[in-house]
């Protein structure tokens, strides 16, 4: 598994990152976002959504878990399933249908859905440093190499 370090010093960098991920949206359709609270993650997909041209607010999904976003025929779902009791509640949220392989899914607390949500074409791992955040973007599927190489 072809793992990619990164540090992100401040939230301007860890958007820029997020940017040049957008670049790849739809080459990979399954990322998983880990870290401690208040790591970046959303910071890294609001980065993301920028890159796709979202100009509007990006706040995180903790009370809806699921928060769409669509450009054009592309469409986007940022998840955060920190407040996630059973991953059974996924169920009823249908996320089968957001699974579907039309749309790109981020989704951060992804852990907490063990045995619902597919293994991930990327994961990253943030973990706060004394100098900023050390990103760890690691690609699980021949869709997620596609990822790395844009990012080296």
């Amino acid at each position: 598994m072809p793992t990619l370090e990164r540090l992100a010093r401040s939230v301007e960098e860890m958007e820029a990152l997020g940017q040049k991920l957008a670049l790849q949206v739809g080459k990979w359709r399954v990322m998983h976002l880990r870290g401690p609270l208040g790591a970046g993650k959303t910071t890294l997909v609001r980065g993301i959504l920028r890159g796709l041209g979202h100009a509007g607010a990006v706040k995180s999904p903790t009370f809806t878990l699921v928060e769409p976003y669509a450009f054009g025929h592309q469409h986007f779902f940022h998840f955060d399933l920190y407040r996630l009791n059973d991953p059974g509640e996924l169920e009823f949220l249908g996320v089968r249908d957001y699974l579907d392989g039309k749309g790109v899914c981020v989704v951060e607390w992804a852990e907490r859905a063990q045995g619902v949500l597919p293994s991930p074409d990327v994961d990253i791992m943030i973990e706060p440093t004394e100098t900023g955040r050390m990103v760890r973007i690691t690609t699980l599927t021949a869709d997620g190499d596609v990822l790395q190489e844009a990012l080296k």
